[in-house]
């Protein structure tokens, strides 16, 4: 098979399929026309050179097109909230609420009452008032140790109950009522006695003006032996609100008491500290009735 047979040779085309290549320049020796493909290949180059430049123009524009389009959207006439001439508020613009904010009148709790308040005076200490109320039950625990009750009394005729200089301290401060018990305990005895005034001032001036020899007398009975009849025994005087309470502690077997007997001791202090507690449990109980009802 050779080459320029069958007609005039075609003209090749490199971007056309099928058509052939100018092997010779003329003659029929088989020899290629290297200067002709040399010249084909070039323009060949070159065309491809012109279509990747003139694609790549068409890439350009077609880029800044689209975002001359995003950028005429963004700052358009439209009701973007962000558009040119538009600016967003400052935070000092911005409204905080749909009014004024509220405002409150400064407002306090009532101060508590006072339980002393209720017990410094007649006019308002209007509880019920026994010798049950004060020292309920028949035994009295204070710590680990067990007292058992033993006889009480009532007495408006305060004299009566008191001894040694204490008979004249409630009568010159007008004792209305005195109230006594007796707790007894491996044979220690006392007798804590509660004296009533109008107001506490009278009870005030009737625990300063006791001395060593004012002195509740010792109840016996109902269990309790006789005690501090003529022993040395020892007692206490103290007052809270418009009330005077007094003990007198000492061993039923009539044996005196000295500073080494600390039961003895520690029978009189419980006692007295278990009375002004009682007498702070009335004033706290009618203080919380008030407040209640106002």
């Amino acid at each position: 098979m050779s080459y320029g047979q069958g007609g005039p040779p075609s003209q090749w085309d490199p971007w056309k399929p099928h058509s052939q290549q100018p092997w010779t320049s003329g003659g029929d020796d088989g020899t290629p026309d290297w200067a002709a493909l040399a010249e084909a290949s070039e323009a060949r180059n070159k065309r491809r050179r012109l279509l990747f430049i003139g694609g790549g123009a068409l890439a350009t524009i077609a880029i800044g097109t689209a975002v001359a389009v995003a950028v005429v959207s963004a700052n358009g006439d439209g009701d973007a909230p962000n558009r040119a001439g538009s600016p967003l508020p400052s935070t000092t613009d911005i409204p905080s609420g749909s009014g004024p904010a509220p405002s409150f009148e400064p407002t306090s709790a009532p101060p508590p009452l006072d339980p002393e308040e209720f017990i410094a005076s007649k006019a308002k200490d209007k509880a019920p008032l026994s010798v049950e109320s004060l020292f309920p039950g028949t035994q009295l625990t204070m710590g680990d140790t067990v007292y058992k009750k033993g006889p009480t009394a009532d007495t408006s005729n305060c004299a009566s109950a008191a001894q040694g200089t204490l008979t004249k301290v409630l009568n010159d401060n007008d004792c209305t009522r005195l109230m006594r018990v007796s707790y007894v305990k491996d044979g220690v005895a006392v007798t804590v006695g509660v004296a009533v005034f109008d107001s506490a001032a009278q009870a005030t001036r009737a625990k300063g003006q006791s001395d060593a020899d004012s002195i509740v007398s010792a109840l016996a009975g109902g269990g309790v032996d006789q005690f501090c009849n003529a022993a040395v025994c020892r007692s206490t005087t103290n007052a809270y609100g418009r009330y005077a309470y007094f003990t007198v502690a000492g061993f039923t077997d009539g044996k005196d008491v000295t500073t080494k007997d600390t039961a003895v001791f520690t029978t009189g202090d419980d006692l007295a500290e278990f009375a002004f507690r009682q007498i702070r449990r009335r004033g706290e109980a009618q203080a919380s009735a008030a407040a209640t009802t106002d």
